[in-house]
């Protein structure tokens, strides 16, 4: 059964990139679950194949991409899944088309990004060596609740494996506890950082309660939404002590990325790389797929940065200004992948735009929505300056912001989940899945 499945998702994989359908990233692993639902675990249960899984709200594509990158350059061999396809049977696919026909894992390292909604029935089904937990903030409230119950069904899956080495966040409140909890655990380190920030979280800041006792925490320094210095004065829970807070060379921009960074460089660095070693490996780094990506389409740049909650994007937003940006189009789908809840839009500091945006597009299905946005940071911020345009065709929208963008410039995409998806088809002309 096991070699069957491998054999039929090879097939569909092939066929779906002859035919230019995508790469086939889950129907070869949809297809081996449906055949036996233990697929994952039968194939990993004789393997030697160390098992890194990365979790969290924001981030976890870029750090699993960074680790394998450093790991590869440092001659490891990998397996990923690297089209983000993060369910049990995006899973289960990259196992399919990257083991042999004989059903044999022969990559040193296998380095998994799990939704946060999968992360516990993935923990059923593999015995992970390393498990990197980033963040959690508010994100597809349709699908995954609020942040505190998610974080409660992940230290619950993780109280069954007392073996597993953790890599956490210890600016994240809710990921320090879930640490803190787990005395039993073989090796438990932080990443965070340590430098001058905010003097309290911002509006839009998800967790800003202990997690233990309820009380209202206080702050020394607040790095963005709720991720900083903390320490609640009811029942003396507190930060962490970090392992790491800096290092020498970040390859991307924006202080989220910089938390990318260190949770790569700490797990490396527990694999036993030298920080040469992990330096060289990121200096190698190559953004994934819509994550500050940048492409070039009809002569001019292009620059994806996947938005998907107000955390994230109002980050995005502080980013894209650092990089000067004038063209921005602005891509809102409200498709199952994306959450088909579209409010969290109003979390998001688009006031800010108009300190530096000279033209904005807004498209996608719920353009409308967007508009209407925009439209009342105007008014409630007598903002002059901030001026759009709907498009609600995609080829068009991105037609129209190409024109307004000079050829010394970029063009800067903010686009949900699936609306990356659809327009990097219009640029790359190919589906991603």
């Amino acid at each position: 059964m096991k070699l069957l499945s491998i054999w039929l998702g090879k097939s569909i994989s092939l066929i779906s990139r002859v035919l230019n359908l995508g790469n086939g990233s889950t129907w070869p692993g949809h297809l081996a679950l449906k055949i036996n639902k233990h697929f994952i675990s039968s194939l990993l249960k004789n393997s030697k194949t160390q098992i890194i899984l990365i979790a969290g709200t924001n981030g976890k594509t870029t750090t699993s991409l960074l680790i394998k990158t450093i790991l590869e350059h440092n001659k490891k061999s990998t397996i990923h899944n690297s089209s983000g396809a993060n369910l049990l049977n995006g899973i289960a696919s990259s196992l399919v088309l990257q083991s042999s026909l004989k059903g044999k894992l022969k990559a040193d390292y296998a380095i998994f990004e799990v939704d946060e909604n999968a992360f516990s029935k993935v923990l059923l089904e593999m015995d992970p060596q390393y498990i990197v937990l980033l963040n959690l903030f508010r994100d597809q409230l349709d699908r995954y609740g609020e942040v505190a119950n998610v974080a409660k069904k992940w230290a619950t899956a993780l109280q069954e494996e007392p073996t597993i080495n953790l890599i956490l966040n210890a600016d994240d409140p809710q990921i320090a506890y879930i640490g803190q909890q787990l005395f039993n655990h073989k090796k438990t380190e932080y990443f965070g950082l340590q430098q001058k920030g905010l003097d309290q979280p911002e509006h839009a800041a998800d967790s800003t309660y202990c997690p233990r006792c309820g009380t209202k925490l206080s702050y020394k320094n607040v790095y963005y939404s709720h991720l900083g210095n903390w320490e609640c004065s009811h029942c003396g829970l507190k930060q962490p002590q970090t392992a790491i807070e800096r290092f020498t060379y970040m390859p991307l921009e924006g202080l989220y990325n910089t938390y990318n960074t260190l949770a790569a460089v700490l797990l490396c660095k527990s694999l036993g790389l030298s920080e040469k070693q992990i330096e060289e490996g990121l200096q190698a780094f190559k953004p994934a797929f819509g994550r500050q990506e940048k492409l070039n389409y009809l002569g001019k740049q292009l620059e994806f940065f996947l938005v998907k909650n107000p955390t994230g994007f109002n980050q995005t937003i502080q980013t894209i200004k650092h990089l000067k940006a004038r063209t921005i189009l602005l891509a809102l789908n409200d498709r199952y992948a994306d959450g088909t809840d579209v409010s969290w839009i109003w979390d998001v500091d688009f006031e800010k735009l108009a300190d530096f945006a000279d033209n904005i597009i807004i498209t996608g299905d719920r353009a409308y929505d967007m508009g209407i946005r925009l439209k009342y940071s105007q008014k409630e911020f007598k903002i002059k300056n901030l001026k759009f345009k709907i498009e609600l065709d995609l080829n068009s929208a991105v037609q129209t912001a190409l024109e307004l963008t000079s050829p010394t410039e970029t063009l800067y995409i903010l686009p949900t989940y699936t609306a990356m998806l659809d327009i990097r088809k219009i640029v790359s002309g190919k589906k991603i899945l």
